[in-house]
């Protein structure tokens, strides 16, 4: 017996919520705001993020997996970029290192937040959460050497002093960067898709064994997602000039509360990843584990495969030096994040302990960033 459900893609909330974020924009551009303004300007910008990444879950829909997942992560990524960029042409104290703590802090968030929350509710659901290794296994290795190139070479170069490139090895690293995005994305969609489609589990065997079909929703039609497309595009305008009304306010509230300028691009990954970490927990809640890792590897690859190339554009006109070598402490967080994650994809199938062992390391950074 189906339990299909038919339901509107385009519901109020989101039609509305770009437009007045949009319209907070131009009132709010260029002035100082009050803290009442600040409060319901940062309302709008988290409204707009989450009417964001719905209208990307639209399009998602209608073009299917996994260029549904690579649809979310593009345009988070998208999202994150943008405010890395606002942020640091604004200048001040700490933007130096912006770039370098908020992909860190995506990469974190995506490999350990996203990863263990998804295997938690999975394994919960059917005891073992089962993905595709392979997979699974090349979105690893392909985040493991983006981070390594652009995060931990910097701070053993030696052409400049600190933890930054030169010019050439920047431009290097910008196109090393694209080069295995791009290598990622034909494999994922093109050459080896089956590699990334979700696994049929036992207890999803069990229902249609006893005549139930899974629950879903009807694709989109052409013209909804058309409709999603241009307020996806609005939302994403708001996300970067609301977020540039606000910045003032978070790095201000950060310097007063004594805490780490590196606090700030965690607040920007969890910003702007919190949506599609509720996403990737619901796709575990269908089952769907390997959507689930399509999107946390899937981000954290646009996020470093496309924020470094365009951080190394932008440094063309943005002034000052750019650190992206990571310290000893995060290197090390790094290395255990590594390889720990690939004892958990080689099996293809995970348990709640390996889902608890993300989320620790997850806690470990978020601790130690505020306490370093």
């Amino acid at each position: 017996m189906s339990t299909a459900t038919r339901t509107s893609p385009l519901t109020d909330w989101t039609l509305v919520v770009p437009v007045v974020a949009l319209v907070a924009l131009a009132l709010s551009w260029g002035r100082d705001l009050p803290s009442f303004a600040v409060a319901l300007v940062a309302l709008c910008l988290g409204g707009a993020v989450l009417a964001a990444v719905h209208h990307a879950e639209v399009v998602a829909h209608r073009v299917g997996e996994p260029f549904g997942s690579l649809v979310l992560a593009v345009a988070v990524t998208v999202i994150e970029v943008a405010l890395i960029v606002t942020l640091m042409a604004d200048g001040g104290e700490g933007t130096s290192s912006l770039a370098r703590d908020t992909v860190f802090a995506a990469v974190m968030i995506t490999c350990n937040g996203i990863v263990g929350l998804s295997l938690l509710v999975g394994a919960l659901r059917n005891r073992v959460a089962v993905f595709n290794a392979e997979g699974s296994g090349a979105a690893l290795a392909t985040v493991a050497t983006l981070a390594v190139l652009s995060l931990v070479i910097p701070t053993f170069t030696t052409s400049k002093p600190g933890p930054e490139f030169s010019t050439a090895q920047l431009a290097f690293a910008a196109v090393a960067s694209l080069a295995l995005y791009g290598l990622f994305i034909a494999v994922q969609t093109v050459r080896h898709r089956d590699y990334f489609l979700p696994v049929d589990t036992a207890a999803k065997k069990r229902r249609e064994a006893a005549g139930e079909e899974e629950e879903h929703a009807e694709p989109p039609t052409a013209r909804a997602a058309l409709i999603s497309v241009g307020l996806l595009l609005v939302a994403l305008v708001a996300v970067v000039g609301n977020a540039k009304a606000v910045s003032p306010t978070i790095e201000s509230g950060v310097a007063k509360a004594g805490l780490p300028h590196a606090v700030v691009g965690v607040i920007i990954a969890l910003l702007v990843l919190a949506p599609e970490t509720l996403a990737a927990v619901r796709a575990a809640r269908r089952d769907r584990v390997q959507t689930s890792l399509n999107l946390a590897y899937g981000s954290a690859i646009a996020s470093i495969g496309l924020t470094i190339p365009s951080i190394a554009l932008a440094s063309v006109w943005l002034t000052g030096p750019l650190l992206l070598g990571l310290g000893p402490i995060h290197m090390v967080l790094l290395a255990l994040t590594v390889v720990v994650s690939a004892l958990t994809i080689v099996p293809g199938r995970a348990t709640l302990l390996q889902g608890g062992v993300h989320l620790v390391l997850l806690a470990s950074y978020l601790f130690l960033a505020v306490s370093p």
